[in-house]
C-alpha cells in the first residue's frame, strides 16, 4: 500500500507526514512536492519524493502512478477548479482506491466564496467512483496570527466580525486526522472538523489568559479594521483579504456544531489558551 500526500512543504501537509509516518511505514509514504530543490529536506527525512503541480494534467498523472491512497491537500485560490481536475482525473486514471480531501467547513451550507471551488471538488470526487472522506475543515488558529500579532504589537485586539462564531483549531490537529484517514482509519464519507463555534471576543480574551497581557478588545468597522493590520506591516491587499474573511465569520460562515473533530481524534482539542500558548510561547 503506498500513501501519497500533497502539499507536502506546507505547514498542513508537513504535519500529516510526520503522523503518517507514525501510523505506516515511512518506505511507504510518498510526498508531493514541485521541484527536485523543494523535495530535498523530505528526502532527508527518509520520505519518497515525486514532483508534481496541480497546473499540469501530465505530472500529475505521473505523480499517482502506483499510489493507492491519497491525501489531496486544497490548492490555492485562482484557478483551483481546473488544478483540481487535473489531481482526481490523475487519481481515477491510475486506479488510486481512496482520496482524503481538505474541504471547507459546512461546505454545503455556507456562503462564502471560498466554497464553490470546495463543493465543485466534492463533486468531482464523488463522479469518479474513488472512496471519500471530505475532511470539511474549519478555521485554523494560525490563520488569526496576523490579528494576534497586532493586537501583541499595537495593545488592541480589533475585528471586524461581530458575533460571527469560529470553530478554531490547532492545524496540526486537523492534519492529524488527514492523516489518519489516509492510513485507513474507517470514517464516514463527511467530516465536518470544528472546534466549539466561539466569537473573537472569546478568542481574545484567550489570549489575554495566554500572554497575561492587557489587551482592549475593539468591535471595529471594516476601515479600522484594515487599517489597524496595515499599521502593523500588513500589505493592503492582504488586509483586505483578511477583511473578507471577517466577512464570512459575521454571516456565520465558519459557525459549524459539530461533534465529529474530538470523536475522529479521539481525544479532546486543545483548548484556545493552550494553543495559543504553543503558537506564541
Amino acid at each position: 500500500m503506498n500513501y501519497l500526500v500533497t502539499g507536502a512543504t506546507g505547514g498542513f501537509g508537513g504535519y500529516a507526514l510526520d503522523f503518517l509516518k507514525e501510523m505506516v511505514p515511512i518506505s511507504t509514504i510518498y510526498a508531493l512536492v514541485r521541484s527536485e530543490e523543494k523535495g530535498i529536506e523530505l528526502k532527508e527525512k527518509g520520505f519518497n519524493v515525486k514532483i508534481g503541480d496541480y497546473a499540469d494534467a501530465s505530472s500529475m498523472k505521473e505523480a499517482v502512478q502506483g499510489i493507492d491512497r491519497l491525501l489531496f491537500v486544497s490548492g490555492a485560490p485562482g484557478n483551483r477548479q481546473v488544478e483540481h481536475r487535473h489531481v482526481v482525473e490523475a487519481a481515477k486514471e491510475a486506479g488510486v482506491s481512496y482520496i482524503a480531501y481538505t474541504s471547507f467547513a459546512g461546505a454545503d451550507k455556507a456562503t462564502s466564496p471560498l466554497v464553490a471551488d470546495h463543493l465543485f471538488t466534492e463533486k468531482l470526487i464523488e463522479e469518479s467512483g474513488i472512496a471519500h472522506t471530505f475532511l470539511r475543515n474549519n478555521w485554523y488558529l494560525e490563520n488569526e496570527m496576523p490579528i494576534i500579532g497586532a493586537a501583541l504589537n499595537s495593545g488592541k485586539f480589533v475585528y471586524a466580525a461581530g458575533n460571527g462564531k469560529t470553530g478554531w483549531a490547532l492545524k496540526r490537529e486537523y492534519a492529524e486526522v488527514a492523516a489518519k484517514a489516509v492510513s485507513g482509519t474507517e470514517y464516514p464519507s463527511t467530516l465536518e472538523l470544528s472546534g466549539t463555534p466561539v466569537t473573537y471576543e472569546v478568542l481574545a480574551s484567550a489570549l489575554k489568559r495566554a500572554t497575561g497581557k492587557e489587551l482592549d478588545i475593539v468591535g471595529a468597522e471594516d476601515r479600522v479594521f484594515v487599517e489597524s493590520l496595515v499599521a502593523n506591516g500588513m500589505p493592503q491587499p492582504v488586509a483586505e483579504m483578511f477583511l473578507s474573511f471577517q466577512h464570512d465569520i459575521k454571516n456565520n460562515s465558519l459557525d459549524v456544531v459539530s461533534s465529529d473533530f474530538e470523536k475522529a481524534l479521539g481525544k479532546p482539542l486543545t483548548s484556545l489558551e493552550e494553543g495559543l500558548k504553543e503558537l506564541i510561547i
